[in-house]
C-alpha cells in the first residue's frame, strides 16, 4: 500500500478547514481528488466518506469536551439523515456501473458544490442582518451562555434528510449544507455551537454513508489510509483553533474555490471558468462593501483587538 505525500499534505490543510469552519471536507476533497489527482468520481466520493468517518469524531470529540454541541439537535438530526445517506448510496448503484455512473457522480458532484458555494453567499449575508437587527434593538440579544433552543422537529428531520441524501450521492453536505439550514431554523444559536453541533451530527451520517459505499460503492483501502493521515489530525487542529481564529475569511477563500471546482466539474471550458472568477473577484467585494454600507455598517469591516478591554476590566 503505497502513500502519495502530495495528497497527504493536501488532505491535511482541508482538515484543519474542516475543524476550523464546521465545513468543506466533501466540498473540498473530492474535487481534489477528481480534478488533481485524477480519481475517478465514485472512487473520490467512497474513499473520502469512509476517510470522514475517522475525521468527524476527531472535531466533534473537541466540541463535546468544550460543550458546544446541542444534543436534541444531534438526535433529530440523525434521525433523518442516517437512513437516507445509505438510501443515497442504493440511489447511487441503481444508475449502474460503468462510464455512465461516473459522470453522473460527477455532474451530481458539480450542482452540489454550486448550492454549497451559494449557500455560504447566503450564510454571510444572514450573519450580518442579524447583527444589523442586534445593533438596532430590533431583535433579542444573543445569548450569553449556553443557548436554550426549542428543537423544531419535522423541518430538523427534514434537513436531516435532504442533507443525507445528498452526501450519500456526493459526500458533500454534511458540513457545508446542514450548518447554513441550522442557522436559518435555529439563528440564536452560537456561531461554536453550529460548528459543534454540525460536526457532531454527521458523524453517524458520515458513517452510514462510508458504510454503504464499503458494501456497494467503489472504495479502495490505499487512497483512504493516504486520507485519513493528512486529514485527522488536520481537523483536530483546525477544531482547536475554531473558537481563538474568525473564520470569515477562510469561508470566502472557501466559497471561491468551490465555485471554480464547481465549474470544472461541470466541464465549463478553462477560458471561461478562468473569466468568470476574475469577474467574481473583482465584483464580489464591490458588492459586498455596498451591502454592508446599505445595512448599516463600514464597507470595510475593521477587526478590533480585544487587548484593550481586558486592561480595562483588570483595573477595575
Amino acid at each position: 500500500m503505497s502513500m502519495d505525500p502530495g495528497l497527504v499534505a493536501a488532505c491535511f490543510g482541508i482538515g484543519v478547514v474542516v475543524g476550523l469552519t464546521g465545513m468543506g471536507g466533501g466540498a473540498l476533497m473530492t474535487p481534489v481528488l477528481v480534478l488533481f489527482f485524477n480519481i475517478p468520481p465514485l472512487t473520490a466520493v467512497s474513499s473520502d466518506l469512509v476517510a470522514a468517518a475517522v475525521m468527524k469524531p476527531v472535531g466533534g470529540a473537541v466540541h463535546l469536551r468544550r460543550g458546544t454541541v446541542n444534543l436534541d439537535l444531534v438526535k433529530w438530526l440523525c434521525v433523518g439523515s442516517v437512513p437516507a445517506a445509505f438510501c443515497g448510496v442504493l440511489a447511487v448503484r441503481a444508475l449502474g456501473d460503468g462510464q455512465g455512473i461516473q459522470d453522473t457522480v460527477q455532474l451530481a458532484l458539480g450542482i452540489a458544490l454550486l448550492i454549497a458555494a451559494t449557500g455560504l453567499a447566503v450564510r454571510a449575508y444572514m450573519r450580518l442582518l442579524e447583527r444589523a437587527r442586534r445593533r438596532d434593538g430590533s431583535a433579542d440579544p444573543l445569548p450569553q451562555g449556553r443557548p436554550d433552543v426549542s428543537v423544531r422537529v419535522v423541518p430538523t428531520v427534514a434537513v436531516g434528510v435532504v442533507g443525507g441524501l445528498v452526501v450519500g450521492l456526493t459526500s458533500v453536505g454534511s458540513g457545508s449544507l446542514v450548518i447554513i439550514s441550522l442557522m436559518a431554523l435555529y439563528p440564536l444559536l452560537k456561531a461554536s455551537s453550529l460548528v459543534g453541533t454540525d460536526l457532531v451530527q454527521a458523524v453517524p451520517l458520515v458513517a452510514s454513508a462510508a458504510l454503504g459505499h464499503i458494501l456497494f460503492g467503489d472504495f479502495r483501502l490505499d487512497l483512504t489510509a493516504s486520507l485519513i493521515l493528512g486529514s485527522v489530525p488536520g481537523a483536530w487542529l483546525g477544531a482547536r483553533l475554531s473558537s481563538r481564529a474568525p473564520g470569515g475569511l477562510v469561508r470566502r477563500v472557501l466559497a471561491f474555490v468551490l465555485l471554480a471546482s464547481a465549474l470544472k466539474l461541470l466541464g465549463v471550458p478553462t477560458t471561461q471558468t478562468a473569466v468568470a472568477l476574475l469577474v467574481l473577484a473583482l465584483a464580489a467585494p464591490v458588492a459586498w462593501m455596498v451591502v454592508r454600507r446599505r445595512h448599516g455598517f463600514p464597507a470595510l469591516a475593521v477587526r478590533r483587538s480585544r487587548r484593550p478591554a481586558l486592561v480595562e476590566q483588570g483595573t477595575r
